[in-house]
């Protein structure tokens, strides 16, 4: 319990901080008479979401129901029903000050400031105005696509109307991206609009397009010119038009919105009155007692007690106590960036490079029979260093792992929420969170994992109608596992739900023209689920909040192959799919077999490493145009790396005396690939290639490999990928050169 008190408090105490920064930046918005940054109040409304979601599952149960209230403060900011005024940031600041009064008082193993908090809810909502009268709907000035409308949530419609009421124009920009750069092209875009204004939602157009690029719509919120956003923002595949004002008749406008209510209600905002107060607890005339559940920090359930609101102002009212005011923290743990680790990481694989130098010496000096002695002095200090030095790589790798159980929590409120939301019953069973992966892999994770748990809600579990009738329990299930395999980590995200049609899925394919209709026969299963990940791909109708504008698993598999590893999907309709991914456990320093391709070094990271055997040109065959040989029985395809990388043999290098075959594996993929020779294995940190070469294919990065050598690392999951769906391509083509003879 000790333990996750102290989880808890570190975590939320780190969020308050933050929360306090963009409070202090919306107070000097403010002061500069700039109005509410729309970007602070979301950043605030977020932290508080979270403090919420973080408090009620430690069972902080005034810290829950202050940050529940707040949020819906900051929700009614952010939404424009609530005015940002000085009244309303002296509300959100002394809200900060009492989450650290909690903060203290669960360190010392003393119940909520019970009083402060209450005193704060009761008096809440009387700092708050809103604005008075109605206002006519300016969307209805604007010629606006009604399918656009219907897709943006209630933020997006709020931003734009906003926007149209100050008076900004609209602008559609369409823009066609290639499939296999839309990540990177998109925030090139975003990051070109933000000074000339505001990216309100974009979708594709449904228009135009083809198996190698899609057509967004962006619209864009701008003070500009239409020469100056078609000068800044311009180009070959973009296309930047005004949205148009609608001419109509007076009879044709949309009647005034109706006021809205009044915010909170009455002084007593939200809270639960019960039929009677607790003997010796004193209930002012108007207020209300709040009973909740004890937290299980405290020793003792805490009493509950509200003091009487005392007379004249009602902020003024709320002053914390000059007791209780401390600048001191009260978390007893350190949070480190990640990059500080990555930075101590890449001075252990420097290391290690003079270690290895060092040995080479070594080995030298004690060859001189009359440096012998020295020889057996460096020889100790080298078995010293290499034992200290693992010692150190050991304990930075560790302090970097962390257990999955932090997204699959985050990942267990998710499904409660959208579960209640679109009325399914699902049921979430999770194993395996207690298995350690890097940090990094985990914050990459959120995302990714967080899209298919959404698809498995959407499109796989049915509604209980419907399951009843194909006689499955009423509730559904999504099953989230996890587990080390080797080097690897595997993850898997199962439901009980429909399956994916594949006639459906091969059906929008032709209609998209990413397959042929003639070819479509001979497609595989693993060929055919493979389009759901296809940028702009969905087979839904119609686009919802929660999914069917199909961006959601292109970024799944994109993201995971950013972290080097693979995702598979397997499905039976009307039984349920299975999405597994297969990830390493760290990217920061891992073991690389060093090999020679055509004279040049490599790094092949051991995790995709499964054996290297000599390679025996006779056992080759060919089969559909791809060479392959025969390992224990079983077909392994091949690829000689030299001729894919186009490389040809260094003219002082002889050609080898024989060669080697190094099998990797990707999930269940084998490939193997030919190299010149096998150097050893090696700890390598690696490096990025910079932005200009981070599209090439096939390498992972950079690393050093001693003796002042730089050697690429190959990427493993890339070239299982692009080789075997090759293979794929070459059987599908002889199928339709088959059926036109």
């Amino acid at each position: 319990m000790v333990d996750q008190r102290d989880e808890f408090i570190s975590e939320a105490q780190e969020i308050i901080e933050g929360l306090a920064r963009d409070l202090l930046a919306l107070d000097a918005s403010l002061k500069r008479q700039q109005g509410a940054d729309h970007e602070l109040v979301n950043d605030a409304f977020r932290a508080v979401h979270t403090l919420k979601g973080l408090s009620s599952l430690f069972g902080v149960a005034r810290m829950s129901t202050l940050s529940h209230h707040l949020e819906d403060l900051l929700d009614d900011l952010r939404l424009g029903r609530v005015e940002l005024t000085a009244r309303v940031l002296d509300v959100l600041f002394r809200a900060v000050d009492v989450y650290g009064q909690i903060l203290a008082a669960l360190r010392a193993g003393d119940p909520e400031p019970a009083s402060v908090v209450d005193a704060l809810l009761s008096e809440l909502g009387q700092a708050i105005s809103r604005p008075t009268g109605g206002a006519s709907n300016p969307l209805a000035e604007y010629d606006l696509d009604p399918g656009l409308l219907a897709v943006l949530t209630e933020y997006e419609e709020h931003r734009l109307k906003t926007n149209l009421q100050q008076g900004v124009s609209l602008f559609v920009i369409r823009v066609r991206f290639d499939l296999a750069t839309i990540d990177g092209a998109l925030d090139n875009l975003k990051s070109r609009a933000k000074p000339h204004g505001e990216i309100l939602t974009y979708l594709p157009s449904g228009e135009g397009g083809d198996s190698d690029s899609i057509d967004l719509d962006v619209l864009l919120a701008s003070r500009q010119s239409l020469d100056v956003l078609r000068t800044e923002l311009g180009g070959p595949t973009v296309s930047i038009e005004p949205v148009a004002r609608r001419a109509r008749a007076p009879h044709e406008l949309p009647p005034s919105e109706p006021p809205p209510t009044q915010f909170l209600g009455s002084a007593a905002p939200r809270i639960t009155t019960p039929p009677a107060a607790p003997e010796g607890v004193f209930t002012p005339r108007g207020g209300s007692v709040a009973q909740a559940p004890p937290s299980p920090f405290a020793g003792t359930s805490p009493r509950v007690v509200i003091q009487p609101p005392p007379e004249g102002d009602p902020i003024a009212s709320l002053e914390v106590p000059r007791a209780g005011l401390s600048i001191r923290g009260v978390a007893q743990t350190v949070r480190v960036d990640i990059r500080k680790l990555d930075h101590l990481m890449n001075i252990v694989a420097e290391l290690a490079i003079v270690r290895s130098a060092l040995s080479r010496i070594t080995d030298r000096v004690r060859g001189l029979p009359e440096l012998r002695e020295l020889g057996i002095e460096l020889h100790r200090l080298h078995r010293g260093l290499d034992r200290h030095l693992g010692d150190l790589q050991s304990g930075i790798l560790e302090v970097r792992m962390v257990p999955l159980g932090q997204v699959f929590d985050k990942l267990a409120r998710v499904v409660r929420q959208i579960s209640r939301e679109h009325d399914k019953d699902i049921n979430l069973v999770i194993t395996g969170a207690e298995t350690e992966v890097d940090k990094l892999i985990v914050e990459e994770l959120s995302d990714p994992l967080m899209h298919m748990i959404r698809n498995a809600i959407d499109h796989g579990i049915e509604r209980r109608r419907v399951r009843e009738e194909r006689g499955k329990p009423e509730a559904g299930t999504i099953a989230l596992n996890a587990y080390q395999k080797g080097n690897h980590v595997v993850i898997e995200v199962q439901d009980d739900g429909a399956g994916i049609d594949e006639e459906r899925v091969l059906e929008k394919a032709i209609q998209r023209g990413l397959v042929a209709e003639g070819e479509a026969g001979a497609l595989l299963q693993r060929d055919i689920l493979a389009f759901i990940f296809v940028p702009g791909f969905t087979t839904k109708e119609g686009a919802s909040q929660l999914s069917g504008r199909g961006v959601g698993m292109d970024v799944v598999k994109t993201n995971i192959g950013k972290l080097g590893g693979v995702i598979d999907v397997h499905s039976e309709l009307g039984i349920g799919t299975k999405v597994t991914v297969t990830l390493p456990i760290t990217l920061a320093i891992i073991s690389a077999l060093v090999v020679v391709i055509a004279g040049r070094r490599y790094a092949l990271p051991l995790a995709s490493v499964l054996e290297a055997l000599v390679f025996d040109p006779w056992s080759v065959r060919t089969i559909e145009g791809r060479e392959v040989m025969t390992l224990r029985g079983s077909t392994l395809a091949l690829c000689r790396l030299d001729a894919l990388f186009g490389l040809p043999p260094l003219p002082d290098s002889p050609p080898p005396p024989r060669r080697f075959v190094v099998v990797v594996g990707v999930g269940n993929q084998r490939l193997g690939c030919v190299v010149d020779q096998l150097i050893g294995q090696q700890d390598i940190v690696i490096k990025p290639l910079g932005k200009s070469l981070e599209g090439v294919r096939g390498f992972a990065g950079a690393t050093e490999l001693g003796d002042q050598h730089v050697g690429l690392v190959i990427d493993a999951p890339a070239i299982v990928e692009d080789v075997l769906a090759a293979s794929d391509a070459t059987r599908l083509l002889g199928a339709r050169k088959g059926s036109e003879v």
